[in-house]
């Protein structure tokens, strides 16, 4: 299964600040991170991918520079102390939903109605 954008809509910003905690990545290899690290499952259009990384950094969660590798401009992205504080929260927030989603989902004694 292979997810679009709108399957993400939510999700794709704490994905994308997820990408970065090893350190900075220029934009395609962030997609190509995702995409990758899902599994081939993410592989999102770069029309999808760059406007949530300017969104990202006007709010302040991530910084962007400017480099130049073999003659092209490419802009570098990394986590600012606000988004690692925003992640870490997303990603305790994920755990308890997704638990609370398997013990609904997964079979087992329901708890008895009174």
């Amino acid at each position: 299964m292979r997810a679009d954008a709108q399957a993400l809509k939510g999700h794709l910003d704490v994905l994308l600040l997820a990408t970065l905690t090893d350190g900075p990545r220029h934009g395609y290899a962030i997609k190509e991170a995702l995409r990758d690290g899902s599994g081939g499952r993410f592989d999102l259009p770069t029309g999808t991918v760059y406007p949530a990384l300017h969104r990202l950094e006007r709010a302040g969660l991530i910084s962007g520079s400017w480099s130049v590798v073999d003659g092209r401009r490419r802009r570098s992205y990394q986590l600012t102390a606000d988004g690692q504080e925003k992640l870490a929260g997303d990603r305790a927030n994920w755990r308890e939903f997704a638990s609370a989603v398997t013990t609904l989902l997964e079979p087992g004694p329901w708890p008895a109605v009174t």
